[in-house]
């Protein structure tokens, strides 16, 4: 099902390079890892890196999540992760190409997909990563938005398409390359959400 809903994305994400060059289209970014976990990690968009290597969180980002997974005792291969917009969004200057935050057009397109990944692995967690992804969810099930400053660390529930889920929010794990102060406020967040994580499992799995 996934395949489907991934090609369906490609080839929006195709159409888009005829709007213009803002956005690398011809690497698009499609999510991986368990599709049986019951935990998905929401990111904001591919950066150079992923888009070179056609996975989600790689390079410095993915050293610092997979870090702070570790605290939590959730190894990547256990866990679904994907972002709301399937490309990376770029600046482009003369000489230069840099990454820039996804415009409020760039994450309502992407939340079609988005939402129908959602649907495919009927995650009981979802964890967003920054304030992008959070934006995302918000919208999806109907609320106000929320900065990220406000609620991470904690749990709260939320309704998407009328199914009750789970939403944890983090801080995304580049800001820790940005700002170092975040890394402690991160490193609580990520165990509170390895507990989490285990009283929401199925009963079979606590046995």
């Amino acid at each position: 099902m996934l395949d489907s809903i991934y090609q369906k994305e490609i080839d929006r994400i195709k159409l888009l390079a005829q709007d213009g060059d803002y956005g690398d289209f011809e690497h698009p970014v499609i999510g991986s890892g368990s599709i049986v976990s019951g935990i998905m990690l929401i990111g904001e968009a591919p950066g150079a890196d992923e888009a070179k290597q056609g996975r989600p969180f790689v390079g410095k980002a993915g050293k610092q999540l997979d870090e702070l997974l570790s605290l939590c005792k959730m190894p990547r291969d256990d866990i679904f992760i994907t972002n709301v917009v399937k490309y990376r969004p770029v600046n482009r200057k003369i000489t230069s190409i840099s990454n820039r935050t996804p415009r409020i057009d760039e994450i309502l397109g992407g939340i079609p997909c988005l939402k129908s990944e959602i649907e495919a692995l009927n995650p009981r967690i979802i964890v967003t990563l920054g304030n992008t992804p959070l934006s995302a969810v918000c919208i999806m099930a109907g609320e106000p938005k929320t900065r990220i400053g406000d609620v991470h660390g904690s749990a709260r529930e939320v309704k998407i398409d009328g199914v009750k889920r789970t939403l944890f929010a983090l801080y995304h794990p580049a800001s820790v390359i940005y700002n170092r102060t975040l890394k402690q406020v991160l490193e609580e967040d990520m165990v509170a959400l390895g507990n989490i994580a285990v009283e929401n499992r199925p009963k079979e799995e606590n046995i």
